[in-house]
């Protein structure tokens, strides 16, 4: 099974083939050997590979998840082949709109939209701040705002979820 992931908005394509009990794993077209062992049912486990053995942490649900590595906290995307082609053609019928997401880490510093508001391209619907720079986050095209995914004063990952924004349908 083919598997689109995404740490950190960082995309990686993973296939997992299982032949004779045996898992072989790919990472963009590359074999890599890996093993994992689950050490208890809150998701902890022990992963092997190259010879090394990391200790990780997984929270969440099976598409989106936080994996912590020695302290270490990565935003995990999952999307199956099926589960890419649905959301592909959902963002085709939004016709540009949909979820934006921070390019960035940083702090929002102020949030300029709520939900239910209407949004024209290019307004600002939050000051970000990175790098002791702020930043407007523009919404890509005009809709409605649906969802706020973070609130003022919250420190955020890159690739973190901003906002969501529903065009509006052709009639």
């Amino acid at each position: 099974m083919k598997y689109f992931v995404e740490v950190d908005g960082a995309e990686r394509v993973v296939e997992l083939t299982e032949r004779l009990g045996k898992l072989t794993v790919t990472v963009d077209g590359t074999p890599v050997e890996v093993d994992y062992e689950d050490v208890d049912a809150l998701g902890q486990v022990l992963v092997l590979s190259g010879g090394k053995s990391f200790g990780a942490s997984i929270e969440g649900d099976a598409n989106e998840l936080v994996v912590t590595i020695a302290g270490h906290a990565y935003d995990v995307e999952i999307e199956d082949e099926r589960e890419r082609a649905a959301n592909a053609a959902e963002r085709a019928s939004n016709k540009g709109g949909g979820l934006v997401k921070s390019v960035m880490p940083g702090v929002v510093v102020d949030l300029l939209v709520e939900v239910g508001q209407e949004v024209t391209a290019g307004q600002p619907l939050l000051i970000l701040e990175a790098m002791k720079m702020q930043n407007e986050i523009d919404a890509p095209t005009a809709g409605v705002v649906r969802e706020v995914h973070v609130t003022k004063g919250e420190a955020i990952r890159g690739g973190a979820k901003l906002v969501l924004i529903e065009t509006p349908s052709e009639e």
